[in-house]
């Protein structure tokens, strides 16, 4: 990526979970910049993708977080707050968004994602990528993530390419009260079920905890909006990875997050701002209480 502008990381100490990496500055920062709390202009130059992969990177000990994972999501919202457009989420992403999207899952055991957003974004099965090759078999990974669909019916299609030709296989969490037929389905599908919640639907700290103890700590969820909104109002969420993108939309779009509010708002902590072409590519941790 082009013109980009880190932030070093200003995340306060975390009890339970590693401190935040700190942002490549690259090698056109100026001579004397600010060590902390200070944008730090980048070099003209696009960023490979492992100097994203370092900046993106989990803490060392993931296992570590409040709830046995480290739980981060990666979403994008208009100017005016919209994260999809016309349904979908691409007419307001951009190239570099897409890189980070791609660097993100190269990071992560499981992509968690809720089963409307797979209807409705065509999901496919996570691929290998020679690029993280190296840096996944370091860290104790398998070749590319799961993908984790959250969903209470299981009403999904399981002839498509998600279920029947991934290169691990595909997850579906859901409730013990699942139509059993269903999870027959899925199960002959080659998807394996994997129960999070006593009713129908999954509960999302014991989502977090199931996926975890599958030894899936560094975990990541795409949403959509109902599925981040629940993950947040649970408080089970570590971070967040936000793209703001220039556009205003207006229109009636979800935000990034929906559904019930927790009691007090979570507080997060800027780690790094980069910029390309307008687009802000944000990461922010958040407060746990002491």
């Amino acid at each position: 990526m082009r013109r980009l502008f880190p932030v070093t990381d200003q995340t306060p100490p975390v009890p339970a979970a590693p401190a935040a990496p700190t942002a490549p500055t690259g090698p056109a920062a100026p001579t004397g910049a600010p060590a902390t709390g200070a944008a730090v202009v980048g070099d003209a130059r696009e960023w490979s993708l492992g100097e994203l992969a370092d900046a993106y990177a989990y803490p060392q000990d993931a296992g570590s977080a409040p709830h046995g994972a480290w739980l981060r999501a990666n979403m994008v919202s208009s100017l005016d707050g919209a994260a999809q457009h016309d349904g979908r989420s691409e007419p307001i992403s951009s190239a570099a968004d897409m890189r980070i999207f791609g660097t993100l899952r190269a990071l992560a055991d499981v992509v968690v994602v809720g089963a409307q957003t797979v209807r409705l974004e065509g999901y496919r099965p996570a691929r290998a990528r020679e690029a993280f090759a190296a840096r996944r078999e370091a860290a104790g990974q398998g070749p590319a993530p799961a993908i984790a669909v959250v969903s209470a019916s299981l009403d999904l299609d399981f002839s498509l390419p998600l279920f029947t030709s991934p290169l691990v296989p595909t997850l579906i969490l859901t409730g013990a009260a699942a139509p059993p037929a269903r999870v027959r389905e899925a199960e002959r599908a080659g998807a394996e079920v994997v129960v999070a919640g006593d009713g129908p639907g999954v509960e999302p700290e014991r989502a977090v905890r199931a996926l975890a103890g599958r030894g899936l700590t560094r975990q990541l969820t795409e949403g959509g909006p109902r599925l981040l909104g629940q993950f947040v109002a649970a408080g089970v969420l570590d971070e967040l990875c936000l793209t703001v993108s220039p556009m205003l939309t207006a229109g009636d779009a979800q935000r990034i997050a929906g559904g019930p509010s927790p009691a007090v708002p979570s507080r997060f902590a800027l780690a790094s701002i980069l910029e390309e072409d307008g687009f802000l590519f944000t990461r922010y941790r958040r407060i746990h209480p002491v």
